[in-house]
This record gives C-alpha cells, structure tokens and sequence, in this order.
C-alpha cells in the first residue's frame, strides 16, 4: 500500500510547519510520509522551535529538516495548513484542512509549547483518521 503523503503550509516554513513534519516523522507510523513547506520560506528554522523539540522529543530538527518552497515538495493527498492566513498556491490534493494554530515566534517557551502539544494532538489525530477516512473527503 501507497503511503499518504502529507504537507504542512506555512508562510515561512520555520516553525509550526517544521514541529508538524517533525513529529508526523516521529508519531503517525508508516503509513504516512510527512513534507513542510512555506510560501516564503525562512533561511532557517526558528531556534526556539529547535532547541524546544531537542529538549521535548530529542528530535534534532536542524539536522532532518530544513526550510522548503512548496516547488520543493513532491504531490501530496492531504495539505494541512497551519492557520497564519497564508495565501497557498493550488496545490492538488484530496483532502485540505487549516489548523488554525498562532505563531509562537517571539513568545515564551510556553507558549511555544503551547503550540507544540497541539500540534501533536492534531497528529495523532490525523493518524486516527487513518488513510481510509482522509482520502476518501474531496476537497471542493
């Protein structure tokens, strides 16, 4: 079987974008295959996202991961937004949703971590749906 191929959209594709790809990779199993990208993607990603998931996961982000244009990304089935208004190209797919989360950049660590628990319950909650259930939602 074909694994779901996921994208995570942001504008800068530095932080919520990056936690979500990173965690996908980390909790949703084998039948996914996650990918972030942003509309104006950053130089790097944000260090407080980095230093945050070292210390929650012990997921080293700058070493797996690293800012992406939506070019750079292969065709998905599910584009999940992350709620920063970002104006998204078309990007063909068969199920979109916005997770309309608040950047975190500039905030405290808990705020941050804030933003990283829901991002992972938002995961896992993609994961629970399972291929069958999110694929089967044209997107109109």
């Amino acid at each position: 079987m074909d694994k779901l191929k996921v994208a995570f959209v942001c504008v800068h594709n530095s932080c919520r974008s990056q936690i979500a790809e990173a965690l996908g990779n980390r909790l949703a199993g084998d039948g996914f295959e996650f990918h972030s990208a942003g509309t104006e993607p950053a130089v790097r990603i944000n260090q407080d996202a980095v230093r945050l998931m070292k210390e929650l996961y012990g997921i080293d982000m700058e070493k797996t991961q690293h800012s992406k244009s939506l070019a750079d990304i292969p065709p998905v089935d599910i584009v999940v937004t992350m709620g920063c208004s970002v104006q998204c190209p078309f990007l063909p797919c068969r199920h979109r949703e916005d997770w309309g989360l608040d950047d975190p950049t500039g905030k405290s660590d808990e705020a941050f971590k804030k933003i990283i628990r829901t991002i992972e319950q938002n995961v896992l909650q993609l994961r629970r749906q399972g291929a069958a259930s999110c694929v089967k939602r044209e997107v109109r």
